[in-house]
């Protein structure tokens, strides 16, 4: 398979803003598009990354954790199972079809997927501008209405300026710190702890702290169990016990494109209600089979007279200081009260994500998309922005309205199906303008 890069025009047709797996869905998508057509109909299409090379999650890419979905949930299959670029493909190309069967699992090892991801981005490096970070997004205004976006970039050859008629970003998700807490040289986030657990003395460590009470917490408590074995790891957890991620084929249904239907279509407060019954299928829960190993290791380790991996149960970790070659923490116990106070050689801390803020690229033009009395962004079903002026031009934003389209809207589960919405929403535009240079108005 080959792709093609098409920036015959000053203004691209499509440029994106990130090119992990939401935008690399989007690509394929148009990529089908452009080798379907004669050139005079075809898309210039761009995508901007800023790390070196497409990476996905690789600080929590241990050798034996598993997806948790099925591995038909790719970047395609729901939209077109005939693409090239299905994971099913991708085995067949890599020579691991027989033996992915034989494993007898639907869900892939994180490592397996992490290289599916790649042998995609490779496939598709021709629309990818790597080692460009977007600094700035502006509008162009011509007769009241936006005509196209202006995007601000650092990339290899410096400051540079694309322009662009309809503009997607996803840029995903950013880390989560709890308030007053900063990274150092030992305090990080789990979003970075393969590349920085490295630099720990296994034989040295007395002491590391966990922060958090879902999967990548107890992932990164496990992991550390292991490679650390003289220390001990604590697991501060604001819960009382780790709560299990609510499975099952019925609950799962909440992560199918038709869910995100009916939570769009849904009165705010039943939207409210719907997130709050069932968030507990992904968010702040983990693992059932995570969660037995933790017990487990605690049962055979009371056993053996030890106490190496310490859940502090209904606690907060409120001080987190580094001085010198260690940490400070301080925990507070919240059923009894009290403190205690250790000297870590680490602390990881697994809080999550929050949500990117258009506005930090939008900067003095943040008022341009508008908001609801919440002040969340307003979108479409289809996830273009509802602009303050309207015009040809659209800002397209994924992955920041889990308020309209449900907390599958960060996940890979409806991926595949959106990028077809998108890419219909950028055709539908792109087409009409062969006859009608006047696009909806989101005025």
């Amino acid at each position: 398979m080959t792709t093609r890069t098409s920036e015959r025009a000053e203004v691209l047709d499509v440029l994106g803003v990130g090119f992990g797996p939401s935008n690399m869905a989007l690509a394929i998508a148009l990529d089908e598009y452009n080798v379907s057509v004669p050139e005079s109909l075809r898309l210039g299409i761009a995508f901007l990354e800023k790390r070196a090379t497409p990476e996905w999650h690789p600080g929590m890419l241990f050798d034996d954790a598993s997806m948790q979905i099925s591995f038909l949930k790719d970047l395609t299959t729901f939209r077109n199972p005939q693409s090239p670029y299905t994971f099913v493909n991708f085995l067949k190309c890599a020579g691991r079809l027989v033996d992915f069967t034989n494993r007898g699992s639907t869900e892939p090892l994180r490592i397996e997927f992490s290289a599916y991801l790649r042998w995609v981005a490779d496939q598709l490096s021709g629309y990818v501008r790597c080692s460009s970070e977007v600094r700035g997004v502006r509008p162009v205004i011509q007769g009241g209405e936006v005509v196209h976006f202006e995007v601000d970039l650092d990339g290899p050859e410096g400051r540079q300026t694309v322009a662009a008629r309809h503009v997607i970003v996803a840029a995903g998700l950013q880390l989560r710190m709890p308030p007053g807490i900063v990274a150092g040289d030992r305090v990080w986030h789990s979003h970075h702890h393969l590349a920085r657990v490295r630099e720990l003395v296994p034989d040295a460590a007395k002491d590391v702290v966990v922060v958090g009470s879902g999967q990548s917490a107890v992932e990164v408590a496990l992991d550390l169990y292991v490679r650390l074995p003289e220390a001990r790891v604590h697991l501060v957890s604001s819960r009382y016990g780790i709560a299990p991620s609510d499975q099952g084929p019925l609950v799962n249904q909440i992560f199918d494109p038709s869910a995100v239907d009916d939570f769009f279509d849904a009165d705010p407060a039943v939207r409210a209600r719907m997130d709050r019954l069932h968030r507990n299928s992904n968010n702040a829960v983990a693992n059932p089979q995570l969660i037995k190993e933790v017990f487990d290791i605690q049962y055979r380790d009371r056993w053996l007279g030890r106490e190496r991996l310490v859940v502090h149960r209904m606690s907060r970790a409120f001080s987190i200081r580094e001085r010198g070659d260690g940490v400070d923490v301080q925990i507070a116990h919240d059923l009894s009260a009290s403190v205690t106070e250790l000297k870590a050689e680490a602390v990881v801390l697994a809080t999550g994500y929050t949500t990117f803020d258009i506005t930090s690229v939008l900067g003095e033009h943040a008022d341009l998309v508008r908001r609801g009395a919440d002040g969340l962004v307003d979108v479409d079903r289809d996830c273009r922005a509802w602009l303050t002026l309207g015009g040809p031009a659209g800002l397209y934003l994924v992955g920041q309205s889990e308020h309209l389209h449900g907390f599958a809207n960060t996940l890979l589960s409806t991926i595949a199906v959106r990028a077809g919405e998108i890419a219909d929403s950028i055709l539908g535009s792109h087409l009409s303008t062969q006859t009608d240079p006047k696009e909806r108005s989101h005025a």
